[in-house]
């Protein structure tokens, strides 16, 4: 079992909203946490078929039984007209609920009973290498990080599975799409430009979808906590910058399984690619599990200059580079932005052997950037 980064800061006795997609491992976390709680599942069919067709059965069992102060609903999506018992509950009895799902967007979209604020958001995300003893960096790459795949030895047929079993159908389902082939052909146009900057046009003309559908279904993405976009930074640019947003998924593995990726190696443009896929990943888990939640953009010129990640309001700039010699060359995107905004860090992360440090742009290896970033050191 791993132990994860996720540890529900600043949530005290509070009820809880907690998000992730599938196989991330919410259930087997929530049961560490609240080993006591009474439980429901509603994947379950015998917990599913009872609730809906009695939503005051929750109600019925913490009045008869003074001991329960903590009540779970797991997969609370399926189930969206149960929370008015659970605001019932919270405000006249203070019962403290945990409501776990794989997606608020049924809720969101419902226009379902949210609690008034009376419960935090909390997400939990694929595995981060501080939660992996002996992290493989190449495993990672490969596999991707959702917990059960990353283990596997065969990770390509689960990764297929998921994305047959979950994203092409389930997501249909809940989303109320009309054609499971068009949903398949945005997913690989999805994955096509994962970590690129999203241009509407021409994925719609490459799918044979309106411009309206691929917007459409990428915001169903990123409601689904599938993937997320990463804003530019835009604070009082002197050069012309690009406005668009990058897409990111949410696992490099899920993004390998649609592009049909085969083994990965170092060196590779491939490796390149999924290497600053799997920094995003760290980055962006690190945010919110350390309760910082510092903004995450990208910045890029009209002619050209980029730094991959910028944290915060310009604290840290960040350039991933999948070579073991950074160079010169590989520094003009953060030259260039320091030009522009006062840098507290400006770092490299690379397959470099040892640290370096180059003017003021400090060059990491990926691991000691990975040390740093989960010791509070980076931001």
């Amino acid at each position: 079992m791993y132990s994860r980064k996720q540890v529900f800061i600043d949530s005290e006795n509070e009820s809880i909203f907690f998000w992730g997609v599938r196989q991330t491992g919410k259930s087997t976390l929530l049961k560490t946490f609240f080993p006591d709680a009474l439980w429901y599942d509603l994947l379950l069919s015998s917990d599913y078929k009872r609730l809906l067709e009695n939503n005051g059965l929750i109600r019925e069992c913490v009045l008869a039984d003074a001991s329960i102060k903590t009540v779970v609903i797991d997969e609370i999506q399926r189930l969206p007209e149960l929370l008015h018992e659970v605001q019932w509950l919270i405000v006249n009895k203070g019962i403290r609920f945990i409501l776990s799902g794989s997606s608020p967007r049924k809720i969101l979209r419902s226009g379902a009973n949210l609690l008034c604020g009376r419960a935090l958001r909390y997400e939990l995300y694929p595995l981060v290498s501080a939660e992996i003893p002996d992290f493989d960096l190449l495993r990672a790459i490969n596999h991707g990080l959702l917990p059960k795949i990353y283990d596997s030895a065969k990770p390509a047929r689960l990764l297929n599975a998921y994305i047959e079993n979950y994203l092409q159908y389930e997501i249909v389902a809940e989303a109320k799409l009309r054609s499971v082939d068009v949903f398949g052909r945005f997913l690989r146009a999805a994955a096509i430009t994962n970590g690129e900057i999203v241009n509407y046009t021409n994925i719609a003309a490459e799918t044979a979808m309106s411009s309206t559908t691929v917007k459409e279904y990428f915001q169903i993405f990123e409601d689904m906590l599938l993937g997320r976009y990463l804003h530019p930074f835009q604070k009082k640019p002197k050069r012309r910058v690009v406005m668009a947003p990058k897409f990111y998924l949410c696992d490099v593995g899920i993004a390998n399984s649609l592009l049909n990726r085969s083994k990965i190696e170092f060196g590779t443009e491939i490796f390149g690619k999924a290497f600053e896929h799997l920094i995003y990943q760290e980055i962006y888990a690190h945010s919110r599990y350390s309760g910082l939640e510092y903004a995450i953009s990208y910045w890029r010129t009209s002619s050209g200059f980029e730094v991959d990640f910028v944290l915060g309001d310009h604290q840290v700039a960040i350039e991933v580079k999948s070579t073991d010699n950074v160079n010169t060359r590989h520094l003009k995107g953060l030259l260039a932005f320091s030009e522009e905004y006062t840098v507290e860090k400006q770092i490299v992360v690379s397959n470099d052997p040892h640290p370096r440090l180059v003017g003021n742009i400090l060059i990491l290896p990926w691991k000691v950037f990975l040390q740093r970033l989960w010791g509070g050191e980076i931001i």
